[in-house]
C-alpha cells in the first residue's frame, strides 16, 4: 500500500504538470485578454497594466512564473475582481460543493435503487419507463431542464424559490438560515442529479443483470437466503465495484455541470464566477479554476481506487 501511494502521488504530480502546461497554453495563446477587452482604457494605460501584471513578458517566462506561484498555492490575480484567484475560488467553492455533494448523494441513491428494481424486473413496464426516462434525461440540455423547473415549480406552482441562495433581504440565522438555503438549493440539486442519474442508472442495471446470473448468486439462493438478502448483500455489492471507478469522474463532472446550473438558478458559486470570467477574458480565474478541476479529477480517481480496495479486500493495490 505505501509503495502504491508513492507511485500514484508521482503520477499525480506528472499529470498536473502536463495539465498546467496545456491549460496555460490554451488561454495564453487565445487572442486578447482582460486589458485588451476594456474599452475605457487608453493604449498607454493598457501598456502600463500589461507591464504591471507581467502580460508583456514571453510566454515561457510567464508560464514558469505562473507555475512557481501555483506550487505555492497562488493561482494568480483576478483582474476583474481585484483579488487573488485562490481566495476567490475558496470564497465561492463552498457554495458549489454544497449542491455538488447533495447532487452526488441523490444521484447515487436514485441510480442504485432504480437500477436494482429495473434489473430485477427486466422487460417489465417499469423497466420500459426507466429506459424512456433515462434517454429523455440524457438528451435534454441542462439550461432547458433548469428553466423548465423554474417555470413549473417556481412561477406556475409557487412551491419553490426561482433562484439565489437566500431570499433577498433575509436576515435569518441558525436553523432558519439552513432551511432557507435548503429550500433554495432544492431545484439546482434535482436538476444536477437528473443530468447524471440516467447514465449511472443504466450502468447499474447492466452490471446487476450480469451479476445476478453468476454462480455465487445461484448458490446464495440455493442456500435458502431471502431474495432481498441475495440482491442487496451479494449481487448489489459485486455490481457496485465497477461503478466505484466512475466516482473519480462524477465529482469533477458535477462541478463542470454546475457551471450552467448555477448561472440558470443564480446560485452564488464558482460556476457563475467562471462564466463571468469568460465574458471579460479574466484568464487568471479561468486558468485557476480549470487547474482546480484537474487536481480534483486526479485526487478523486485516487480516492476511487482506495475505495475499490476497501469494497473488495481481495484486490491488491500495486
Amino acid at each position: 500500500m505505501p509503495s502504491y501511494l508513492l507511485n500514484r502521488l508521482f503520477y499525480i504530480v506528472v499529470t498536473l504538470l502536463g495539465a498546467s502546461l496545456l491549460i496555460f497554453a490554451l488561454y495564453a495563446l487565445t487572442p486578447g485578454d482582460f486589458v485588451d477587452s476594456s474599452p475605457k482604457l487608453t493604449e498607454a494605460r493598457k501598456l502600463e497594466l500589461k507591464a504591471l501584471y507581467g502580460l508583456d513578458k514571453p510566454l515561457v517566462a510567464r508560464y514558469f512564473t505562473w507555475l512557481g506561484q501555483a506550487v505555492k498555492g497562488d493561482l494568480g490575480f483576478s483582474l476583474q475582481h481585484q483579488k487573488p484567484v485562490t481566495s476567490l475560488i475558496f470564497h465561492f467553492i463552498g457554495n458549489s460543493f454544497l449542491i455538488a455533494f447533495a447532487s452526488l448523494v441523490l444521484t447515487w441513491a436514485a441510480a442504485i435503487a432504480v437500477g436494482l428494481l429495473s434489473a430485477v424486473r427486466q422487460h417489465s413496464w417499469f423497466d420500459a419507463l426507466v429506459t424512456l426516462f433515462v434517454f429523455g434525461a440524457m438528451s435534454l440540455p441542462a439550461f432547458f431542464i433548469g428553466l423548465l423547473a423554474i417555470k413549473i415549480f417556481a412561477v406556475d406552482l409557487g412551491w419553490l424559490p426561482p433562484g439565489g441562495m437566500i431570499t433577498t433581504g433575509s436576515r435569518s440565522t441558525g436553523l432558519a438560515y439552513a432551511l432557507e438555503v435548503a429550500d433554495h438549493m432544492f431545484l439546482p440539486v434535482v436538476v444536477l442529479a437528473l443530468l447524471s442519474v440516467g447514465s449511472l442508472t443504466r450502468y447499474f442495471r447492466t452490471n446487476l443483470l450480469e451479476v445476478i446470473r453468476q454462480d455465487f448468486v445461484r448458490t446464495a439462493r440455493a442456500k435458502g437466503l431471502k431474495e432481498r438478502t441475495v440482491l442487496c448483500k451479494h449481487a448489489l455489492r459485486s455490481a457496485l465495484l465497477p461503478a466505484i471507478t466512475l466516482m473519480g469522474f462524477e465529482i469533477p463532472a458535477l462541478f463542470g455541470g454546475a457551471i450552467i446550473t448555477e448561472k440558470v438558478f443564480n446560485w452564488p458559486g464558482i460556476g457563475s464566477v467562471y462564466m463571468q470570467a469568460f465574458a471579460v477574458r479574466d484568464y487568471p480565474v479561468l486558468m485557476g479554476f480549470t487547474m482546480f478541476i484537474a487536481a480534483l479529477t486526479v485526487v478523486s480517481n485516487l480516492i476511487a481506487d482506495l475505495l475499490y480496495r476497501l469494497a473488495d479486500p481481495r484486490i491488491r493495490l500495486k
